[in-house]
């Protein structure tokens, strides 16, 4: 007589954004009760189109349900029809202006508005100090070179290029204690005494965290090396989500292979030269170089694969997957076939709730950077 054997799992495990937000959502709700006046948040719409102003409406219920007050600052479209703009000396304006203003803790524009580059520039005028968004060079530079901490003073001196009023904040010392820490999870790095962490864009940072949460990052290892022995192949090369993340994992250990229109390239994190030390908190920054591999083959050899291709149109085989893979799509398009949970052993649909509350927290650090600032700048003129 034989023992009958349990079936096989042949299905997905589904893990929602819903599920990677919840402990952060709940950690930002009890922080935000105990703070006056409440974190502030504005958002520059200045794209008439249906998805950016639907995206607003959800940014301003999300921050309702924390406890931050949102506003929205709709910049020349009033009037304008579906998909119309403003002029970008408007917007330009309009960030330059919540910079400056003092009861305003952040600030997110709503993108696309002009195109890529016209884009990227003014993704470099919000202030840094106020940028939950990640995505000023001040950030960007420091997510390239691994930069995990910095000195909050260099961030006040960045922050007074874009706001050169006198009221802008000072270059002041910054106590060492932090006020606010939204931080659920226990593996999180402290800051050194007298820095503070780098800020991260929120999409790149919530697939990182959906990562962790499927345990492909390994807690056993050392803060800063949890991704090392893991493949994942990126589809998507952009320089707000795509390349940020490929440089991430990469810095984290990962071997990643980049994939976009003009080809493959494999992001490594740099080894130091031997009798040299490191210059990074924890690593060297990585490596980027073309390979000639095809998408079929990185696919093949990859524990995990992230989809982000804004077409409908556009599927990841299968056929190709490697089995037991962590399917991941960041796109508002489904960029796996319908079959992919029978391959996948995780298998995650959307992470749109992740990226909504870890751009809140985000928020609540950059806050507490700024009332930081503003009471060592207190602290040093009192004692002069």
């Amino acid at each position: 007589m034989t023992t009958p054997q349990p079936a096989a799992e042949t299905t997905a495990v589904t893990v929602t954004g819903e599920q990677i937000a919840k402990p952060f959502r709940s950690a930002i709700q009890t922080t935000t009760s105990s703070l006056s006046p409440r974190p502030k948040l504005v958002g520059i719409l200045a794209n008439s189109s249906s998805p950016s102003r639907a995206y607003a409406s959800w940014t301003a219920k999300a921050c309702e349900a924390v406890g931050i007050e949102y506003e929205l600052r709709e910049v020349g479209i009033n009037g304008k029809a579906e998909g119309e703009t403003a002029e970008q000396g408007e917007v330009e304006e309009a960030i330059l202006e919540a910079n400056e203003d003092d009861k305003v803790n952040g600030i997110m524009v709503y993108y696309p508005i002009f195109g890529p580059r016209q884009d990227g520039y003014l993704q470099q005028a919000v202030s840094p100090l106020k940028d939950v968004e990640g995505l000023n060079f001040t950030w960007l530079f420091s997510l390239y070179h691994n930069i995990r901490f910095l000195d909050p003073r260099k961030l006040a001196l960045a922050a007074q290029v874009l706001t050169p009023s006198p009221s802008a904040l000072p270059s002041a010392p910054l106590p060492t204690q932090s006020t606010s820490q939204p931080t659920p999870s226990s593996s999180a790095e402290p800051a050194p005494p007298g820095l503070v962490k780098a800020i991260l864009p929120c999409t790149p940072l919530a697939i990182v965290k959906t990562l962790e949460h499927c345990q492909v990052y390994n807690p056993l290892r050392p803060y800063g090396s949890r991704a090392y022995g893991r493949t994942v192949t990126v589809i998507n090369r952009s320089e707000v989500v795509g390349r940020p993340l490929a440089a991430l994992l990469a810095n984290d250990g990962a071997r990643v292979f980049s994939v976009d229109l003009d080809g493959v390239q494999e992001f490594n994190r740099r080894k130091p030269a031997e009798g040299t030390e490191e210059k990074s908190s924890f690593h060297p920054y990585h490596t980027v170089k073309k390979t000639e591999m095809s998408l079929e083959e990185c696919l093949k050899a990859s524990d995990v694969v992230i989809g982000g291709v804004p077409s409908k149109a556009y599927k990841i085989p299968t056929a190709q997957l490697k089995e037991g893979v962590v399917a991941i799509n960041f796109s508002e398009s489904k960029n796996f076939e319908a079959d992919v949970k029978d391959k996948a052993s995780i298998y995650c649909p959307g992470i749109g709730k992740a990226t909504i509350v870890l751009l809140q927290r985000n928020l609540l650090r950059l806050r507490d950077y700024q009332v930081q600032l503003r009471n060592g700048a207190s602290a040093t003129t009192a004692s002069e």
